[in-house]
Order: C-alpha cells, then sequence, then structure tokens
C-alpha cells in the first residue's frame, strides 16, 4: 500500500469540501427521517452523486428511498454502503449538554446516521475525482441503504442481485474512534409482525360472543415469556404492540406485535424465530383466533474481513485523529458526567487494529459482509461511552465534532478504496482471506424469497411531525467541487 500522489491528491479534495461534507452532514441532521420516509435525504444524496457525474438508479429493491450510484467500469468493483435514517422520538439541539429537543416527540438523529451519509458521500466524490485525475481503471457503487433501525434494506439488495459483481465493500459508521476491526461482529436478527384476527363484540353487554385478538398478542408475549427460561442465553428478543385496538369498550378483532428475535449465528436465529411462531399458534388456539406473520427483514451477523481491516487501518494511521479543540472537549466532558460515564473526552489517538468481540447489536450491512470481502470504517463523531438511541448520542452530530470526524472517516474509506483500486493483489488476497474465514458456513438469505419491503413504515409519524420539522430545515444546499 502506497502512500503517494493519488492519496495527497483524495485528501486535498476532501479538505476543500471540508464545508460541504459539515453541509451534508447538518441537512441530513435537520431532516431527521425515518426508515423507508428518508424521501429528503436521499434525494439530496442523489443530486450530489448526479451532479458529480455518478450514473443513479433509483428506487433499487423497489424502495422509494433506495439507491446505487456507478461510476467508472471494469474490475474492481468497489462498493460504498451506508445507512442515513433517523430514531423516533429522538429530537435533540444539537451541542447542548442536557435533553432538550427541537421538537418534543419527533424523530431524530441518536445514532450518526447523518454523519455516516455525509461520510460516505465525501469519500466517493474524492474518489470519482481521482480516477478522472489519474485515469484509474474500476468501478465505484455506492449504495444508499434506508431503514437500518428496522434491519431492512440491504438483506433486499443481496437477494435481488446488486452486489452479485461487486469485488469488495466498504461500509462506515459513527464511533468514538477512528480505526476498523476484523472477524464477527453483531448479531443476526429476525424482525416480523405477528397479526392477529378474531370477532369483535360490545365489551360490556356481550363480550361472550368475541374472539379478542388483543388477548392472542398478550398471551403470545406471555407464552414467549415463559419460553426465555429455556432459551440460550445469549439470544434477546423483544417486542412492541403496533395494533391493540380502538376504545375499551370493543373487543378488537384485529391485533398485531411486531417482534425482533436476535442471536449469534443465522441458525440460531431461524430456529429462535420456528419457537416464536409456535407460541402464537398456541395463542391464536386459547383464544379462538387465527395468526399470520409477515418477514419484515431478516439478516445475517456481521463480519468483517481480516485483509479489508489491514488495509483500512494502514490509512487509519495514515489520516490519524482530529485535532480538537479545548471547547469541543469540555462540551463532550459535560455530556459525560450528564450521563454518569467517565469524563475523559473525546479520544486523540487512533484505535489499534484488533479482532471484533460480537455485541448483541444489529445491523443489516451483515448481509453484505457474507457475500462480499467487507471492511468497516469507524470515525470519531459520537461521545464515548453514550449509548446509541439516547438524547445525549444526538449532541454533536451537527458540530464541528461531527465535522471533524466526518473528515477524517471520509479520508480514511477514500484512501483505502485507492488501495484496492491500485493495487489488484489486495482484492485477490482479501477474496481468499474471505473464504478461509467463512469456511464451510454456506450463506442461505433468512429473507423469504417472494417478501416485498415494508415501504409503509413510519410513513404515519412522519406525516406528523415532517411538517413542524421543515421549520429547522438547512436552509443552505452543499455544494461539492
Amino acid at each position: 500500500m502506497r502512500n503517494d500522489k493519488e492519496k495527497i491528491f483524495v485528501f486535498e479534495t476532501i479538505d476543500r469540501n471540508r464545508n460541504a461534507m459539515a453541509c451534508l452532514c447538518d441537512c441530513i441532521f435537520y431532516f431527521g427521517e425515518l426508515g423507508m420516509q428518508e424521501f429528503e435525504t436521499s434525494g439530496l444524496m442523489i443530486e450530489l452523486l448526479e451532479r458529480a457525474g455518478f450514473k443513479v438508479e433509483r428506487h433499487i429493491s423497489g424502495m422509494p428511498t433506495a439507491f446505487m450510484a456507478v461510476y467508472g467500469s471494469g474490475r474492481p468493483v468497489i462498493a460504498f454502503h451506508t445507512e442515513f435514517d433517523a430514531t423516533p422520538a429522538s429530537s435533540q439541539a444539537p451541542g447542548v449538554a442536557e435533553p432538550r429537543p427541537i421538537i418534543d416527540g419527533a424523530p431524530g438523529h441518536t445514532e450518526g446516521h447523518n454523519v455516516n451519509a455525509a461520510v460516505m458521500i465525501g469519500a466517493a466524490f474524492a474518489v470519482k475525482r481521482a480516477m478522472d485525475e489519474f485515469g484509474l481503471a474500476g468501478t465505484l457503487k455506492v449504495f444508499g441503504a434506508p431503514a437500518e433501525e428496522q434491519l431492512v434494506s440491504r438483506p433486499y439488495f443481496v437477494r435481488d442481485g446488486y452486489l452479485k459483481d461487486v469485488d469488495v465493500a466498504l461500509h462506515d459508521h459513527i464511533a468514538s474512534e477512528l480505526g476498523t476491526v476484523y472477524g464477527l461482529r453483531q448479531y443476526a436478527l429476525i424482525s416480523a409482525e405477528f397479526t392477529f384476527k378474531g370477532v369483535s363484540a360490545h365489551a360490556a353487554t356481550s363480550p361472550w360472543n368475541a374472539k379478542d385478538a388483543l388477548d392472542a398478542v398478550v398471551l403470545m408475549d406471555i407464552g414467549f415469556d415463559k419460553l426465555r427460561e429455556h432459551l440460550e442465553p445469549s439470544q434477546r428478543s423483544h417486542r412492541v404492540i403496533t395494533q391493540g385496538g380502538d376504545q375499551p369498550n370493543v373487543i378488537p378483532n384485529r391485533a398485531a406485535v411486531w417482534w425482533f428475535f436476535r442471536e449469534s449465528t443465522a441458525e440460531k436465529t431461524r430456529l429462535l424465530f420456528e419457537k416464536a411462531k409456535k407460541v402464537a399458534e398456541g395463542a391464536a388456539i386459547m383464544t379462538g383466533t387465527t395468526y399470520s406473520v409477515n418477514v419484515l427483514s431478516a439478516v445475517w451477523p456481521t463480519r468483517c474481513n481480516r485483509t479489508m481491516a489491514e488495509v483500512i487501518q494502514h490509512n487509519v494511521d495514515l489520516v490519524g485523529m482530529p485535532e480538537w479543540t479545548d471547547s469541543e472537549q469540555e462540551l463532550v466532558r459535560e455530556v459525560q458526567t450528564r450521563v454518569n460515564v467517565k469524563s475523559h473526552g473525546m479520544p486523540t489517538k487512533v484505535a489499534a487494529l484488533r479482532e471484533a468481540v460480537q455485541s448483541v447489536s444489529a445491523n443489516d450491512s451483515g448481509e453484505v459482509s457474507w457475500v462480499v470481502p467487507t471492511g468497516l470504517v469507524s470515525f470519531p463523531a459520537n461521545v464515548p461511552g453514550v449509548p446509541y438511541h439516547h438524547w445525549a448520542a444526538g449532541v454533536t452530530l451537527a458540530t464541528s465534532i461531527a465535522h471533524k470526524g466526518a473528515v477524517a472517516g471520509a479520508k480514511v474509506m477514500a484512501a483505502a478504496a485507492l488501495d484496492l483500486l491500485m493495487e489488484p493483489t489486495l482484492v485477490a488476497k482479501a477474496k481468499e482471506t474471505f473464504k478461509e474465514e467463512v469456511g464451510d458456513v454456506e450463506y442461505q438469505p433468512l429473507l423469504p424469497p417472494e417478501q416485498k419491503p415494508p415501504l409503509e413504515l413510519n410513513r404515519d409519524i412522519m406525516e406528523r411531525y415532517r411538517p413542524l420539522m421543515r421549520k429547522h430545515y438547512v436552509k443552505e444546499k452543499p455544494q461539492f467541487c
């Protein structure tokens, strides 16, 4: 891996466009769009990619906010992919070290996916410019992946063949450090809604004539809770009731519960799901109702290839950590103190390459990582020690801390892509180590073959809050040059 004129060029390109990246980061932060409803966000990203010279295919896998942007031709084919959705009821004013929603109850970014998007677009723009400047052969594919919080999009991308000609892939995600890992990182997950149907009746005058769908939901909940004693402690399963009836005096003839089933392997997750269906069947029998299951998404665990991690780490060491100001460190320490975690501020040194420890979280990028050698670029923009989906995780996401972290992340991502474009042996080695790491595990999608993506997901929430949120949109638009 070389530190040469091509990398100097992409670093200078990213530095020249740091304000455009910051603007994109902030625009998406204030859009605050939930999964499958990221119309402003994806629209702006597509506009920037098209303006830069990418050919964009919209609505891939039938999702209105998903896209694939392509530039170049020939081998290697390198994929960039990331997510850009927000989280519900997470509105938080940036730069404020206390809970302060911009709009009470509205969605907001508390996992930094707005910064993910800025990193990917900044890196893609710089790599494209380098391909033009130095006549580099190869193809860059940039994927916009909606609804990561609901684990939706990338299993559909893989199933529908959008990754079939990709040689290697790079995924970026916010963190509190600049670095990467290799090995198994996260859990598998099946997302499914169970809908029970019964018969309505007046709850006071003739409840004996009813078949209560809500009772079935409650019994499924109790039944699965009793089952937990007999499940491996590695499993994680949780739910929300999405339909519970309209008013107390009408016994519901329809009720639904949305479950996430998580386990350490795809097969264990599938078996957990099969047990849950038996519990649902029992609940239906007890209440005289019927039930159906809709699998919204299903993902394998995330994993990172060792060779790809080595390529990324080389560039992590080359780029180095951002330099934080005293005021930036003070804000971070203030947030840490407020949420009772160690108050040590942002790290000042890059993380060393290490083997991952599998966590119980999940990300639908896992699907990509079992069909293509994949590397993860973690960049520093979040407060260390603060959990995602918490008000404190939104404090830095439209501040200079996120802007600096995004620049560092984009430089690493772009430089890693250059190494892969210019040194074919790295791609070949990544493919070899990928085969060794996967071993005899055969990838079989957990997603049902005819499943359609849940396009209506979060629509009602965004229709309620978008008019209020629109008043806070950033008026300036990013201009890359």
